[in-house]
């Protein structure tokens, strides 16, 4: 992956489950976590007495946190309005130079900071509630 301004990373909800994505900001700083749980099926006879795993078994989750700024007070009254409601909405997660992460998610955190000389910047965790897709940039 090639350098790129932070400021590049897009973070985009389709609140009327519509087809339409609509930015709502850039991220200055943000996390994806892909993970997945482990079954164990080991037994009395693994070979070794090393550890087995059963593949495809476990339970899948993405997570998405990151901080930065509101595109405009709309964009501020939506995702305000998603967690206030609970919604399990479409978002994506546009990282240039890498791909789109899509998928349905709700809004588990939402903070907001500023300083006296500095913007409101927001800081938010969205959590997966559904299949996630990744599409590559070509």
């Amino acid at each position: 992956m090639t350098a790129h301004s932070g400021r590049t990373l897009l973070l985009k909800v389709d609140a009327a489950s519509a087809g339409t994505f609509q930015t709502v900001g850039g991220l200055r700083v943000q996390g994806l976590e892909l993970s997945q749980d482990l079954v164990d099926v080991t037994h009395g006879e693994s070979t070794g007495r090393w550890r087995e795993l059963l593949g495809d078994a476990g339970l899948r989750r993405g997570r998405v946190s990151g901080s930065g700024l509101f595109r405009d007070s709309a964009s501020d009254e939506l995702v305000r309005q998603l967690f206030f409601d609970g919604v399990v909405a479409p978002w994506q997660l546009i990282v240039p130079s890498f791909g789109t992460i899509e998928g349905p998610f709700v809004v588990s955190a939402l903070d907001y900071e500023g300083r006296h000389d500095d913007a409101i910047t927001f800081a938010l965790t969205l959590e997966s509630a559904g299949p996630l897709t990744f599409a590559a940039l070509a």
